[in-house]
């Protein structure tokens, strides 16, 4: 499974991750990549790839020209351009000489963009307008993300906490806080922090990338690694200005995040513990399941364990103090390493049963669906081992 880590330690924004990204590409990958951006069809838009250091790291910096205007360029400058709004950017996109894929995940992306700003600013996304220099560099810049992740086409995409930075930024409606309330919207959901660094390190089209890209947020997950890529900021701060990310392979297989809610009971009957258990699957939990235990004074009790996902944890609580004894509930949230499952039906000498195959982490199993095998077993007159040798 190829992976890719985006470190956002320094934040995100569009141009970095696109020069990030170009990097894990061979040499002569990433120049045919920059010419076609060259001729995709954006008038007046010419992208620049150049080698620089950042307190003594070597990274690319993607520089995104527009009628020979940087985007430094034009925050420092005033432009007279009439307003563009989201519907001339998807014919913009539209228009493109780009594949479908890359049209569509442009097109989704901005569509974040636009939906933040229309949020920020109290209005519907049609009535949101962009700054034409500042619209066409994003549009680079998301189109570039989008291409290079479609070369790349990673199995999954885990990125850190994002480091917003802090202070205030300039913009064309005033002084805003950090992060700026268009990006504070895209980073809903996602993990964030600041510290003392003063600046914008997370732009609205960096947050935008991430949330449309990144199918998780954590620590880098165990894998080898292959390529780095640098993309570096264009200004410079006291710590290297620039957004990694790491690709990798990983043997096939999953992780994902399960919560355990658990309690101790001694004053509940067996039938009473059946009923919860069968209300608490109905609310949604994965597993649940006891353990007995001994508790205080002496008294024999059980340890109720509930797992579920952490989407569900609310409606379990309430599950749990509804259908219990108890009067406090435990919460740990666990790490969990799952196989690749698939099910398929094979046609069998006793007939068609379902056949469940789990791959991953160098392991290979297969096993036939119990409740096929009891049927079989009652419509043939044979033992659950004779059905399985027979399948077998």
């Amino acid at each position: 499974m190829r992976i890719l880590y985006i470190d956002c330690g320094m934040g995100a924004a569009g141009d970095m991750m696109a020069a990030a990204l170009l990097e894990l590409l061979p040499e002569s990958d990433q120049e045919k990549v920059i010419d076609k951006l060259n001729h995709i069809g954006l008038d007046g838009v010419r992208v620049e790839r150049s080698r620089v250091r950042k307190c003594g790291i070597s990274g690319s910096h993607f520089d995104v020209r527009v009628n020979g205007i940087s985007e430094i360029q034009g925050e420092a400058e005033p432009h007279h351009h009439h307003a563009v709004h989201m519907s001339d950017i998807e014919k913009m996109i539209g228009d493109l000489d780009l594949t479908k894929t890359v049209k569509r995940d442009a097109l989704a992306v901005y569509g974040l963009i636009a939906e933040a700003e229309s949020h920020a600013h109290g209005t519907e996304v049609n009535e949101i307008h962009f700054h034409e220099v500042g619209m066409k560099d994003a549009v680079m810049d998301v189109t570039a993300v989008c291409m290079l992740m479609e070369h790349i086409s990673p199995d999954r995409v885990t990125a850190s906490p994002v480091h917003t930075g802090s202070g205030q930024v300039k913009c064309s409606h005033g002084i805003m806080p950090v992060p700026a309330p268009a990006t504070a919207y895209l980073l809903r959901d996602i993990p964030i922090y600041n510290t003392d660094l003063k600046g914008e390190l997370c732009t609205p089209t960096g947050a935008a990338l991430l949330k449309y890209f990144a199918d998780d947020f954590g620590p880098m997950p165990v894998m080898k690694s292959e390529r780095t890529g640098y993309g570096m900021g264009s200004r410079d701060y006291p710590v290297m200005n620039g957004l990694r990310i790491i690709q990798g392979e990983t043997e096939t297989g999953k992780e994902d995040t399960v919560v355990g809610l658990s309690c101790n009971v001694d004053d509940m009957t067996g039938e009473e513990i059946g009923f919860a258990i069968e209300r608490l699957y109905e609310a949604g939990a994965r597993e649940v399941y006891t353990v007995p235990t001994e508790m205080k004074k002496s008294r024999p009790g059980i340890l109720l364990e509930v797992l579920c996902d952490p989407a569900d944890k609310d409606a379990l609580v309430r599950a749990v103090f509804k259908h219990t004894s108890t009067i406090g509930l435990r919460e740990t949230t666990f790490k969990r390493y799952i196989l690749d499952r698939k099910e398929e039906h094979r046609d069998t000498v006793l007939g068609r049963v379902r056949l469940k195959h789990s791959e991953g982490y160098g392991v290979i199993r297969e096993k036939y669906e119990y409740d096929d095998m009891e049927r079989l077993a009652k419509e043939k007159g044979l033992s659950l081992s004779e059905v399985r040798e027979k399948l077998n």
